[in-house]
């Protein structure tokens, strides 16, 4: 583990977990904080005064590491939360930006409720492989995911890159998609389909795992919502094999730099 991934990790156990938001955040935090996490207000001190409160609301806190790498300045980090025994349960995607010390100055995440319905293939939503192997391809793996979803999720893209880049026995970790290759196809290629792609925001790999933070919108007629989708792949080979999503709703106002 590197010393950026180590510092946001310790950061999230150290300051959540165990209840030491503000020994936390002199740590593990640069000369500046700018927060992107919705109803966080900017600065150490607005994660004071999120986190001490979120402390005394939910004194039961279990939360594990899933996945994550660094790349560059870039920290990336997936994670399960369990409050007050299992009341409440949440999938956090967060990105940070970091100093010369390692410490991390910017911070974005994705929460949405943790959910107990399997995939059509019996998979749960962070389960799968977690090793980080392929050292000498993360900048091949990072141009491949970017041709994916700039080719096959944005407006007027193309499609054979699905053929190209996608694996015949592709892992799906999302609940209402089964593996494979055509079904992501057959979803990806609909001409009304509701769910766009909009901007990469941020694209971090290591290796064999490369996750993205994308404006997305949802427009099926009836709603037109625009959303903070993260995207975790894994790549084999020169193809993207298996994936895991996380989706949060993008809010009318905010309190910090905007969820951007």
């Amino acid at each position: 583990m590197g010393n950026k991934l180590d510092n946001a990790t310790r950061l999230y156990l150290e300051g959540i977990r165990d209840g030491n938001p503000k020994e936390a955040i002199e740590k593990y935090t640069g000369q500046r904080y700018r927060q992107h996490s919705t109803g966080v207000k900017d600065g150490k001190e607005g994660f004071l005064e999120f986190f001490e409160d979120f402390i005394k609301r939910n004194p039961k806190r279990e939360i594990d590491i899933i996945r994550g790498w660094e790349d560059g300045r870039y920290v990336f980090v997936q994670a399960y939360q369990s409050l007050n025994d299992g009341k409440s349960r949440w999938i956090t995607t967060d990105f940070f930006d970091t100093d010369d010390e390692d410490r991390m100055i910017e911070h974005w995440d994705v929460i949405s409720a943790y959910s107990d319905k399997l995939s059509p293939s019996g998979r749960t939503s962070i389960d799968g492989e977690t090793t980080i192997t392929d050292l000498d391809k993360t900048e091949e793996n990072k141009a491949i995911v970017r041709a994916v979803l700039e080719g096959s999720l944005m407006r007027g893209g193309d499609l054979s890159v699905i053929d190209q880049y996608i694996a015949p026995e592709y892992i799906q970790h999302n609940p209402d998609v089964p593996d494979g290759r055509e079904p992501f196809k057959a979803l990806a290629s609909s001409p009304d389909r509701p769910l766009n792609y909009d901007e990469i925001v941020l694209l971090v790999g290591q290796g064999n795992f490369v996750a993205t933070l994308s404006r997305a919108n949802w427009n099926d007629g009836e709603l037109n919502q625009d959303y903070a989708q993260v995207d975790i792949f894994r790549l084999a080979n020169g193809k993207i094999v298996e994936h895991w999503d996380n989706v949060e709703p993008v809010p009318e106002t905010h309190v910090n730099s905007g969820k951007f």
